[in-house]
């Protein structure tokens, strides 16, 4: 079974990004705050499922990858 999340940046600070995403294009139902010093991230929901934790880690390897946070992105496996 495939998973997928989709994700897009709302705001950004020098301390942290704030993201909308969720597992429809057309519905970014929830937000994660990603610290940029820890590059750790919360989820305002307070619901740490695998779509949280999906996006988080794809946020983290293309910030890693780039330099840079993305604008929006997806995660597919």
């Amino acid at each position: 079974m495939a998973a997928i999340v989709y994700f897009r940046k709302v705001s950004e600070t020098e301390e942290f990004v704030e993201y909308a995403f969720g597992d429809d294009p057309e519905d970014f139902g929830r937000r994660l705050t990603m610290d940029k010093a820890s590059c750790t991230s919360t989820v305002q929901d307070a619901r740490v499922d695998h779509t949280f934790l999906k996006a988080s880690r794809k946020l983290n390897a293309l910030h890693t990858e780039r330099g840079m946070w993305p604008e929006r992105g997806m995660s597919v496996s």
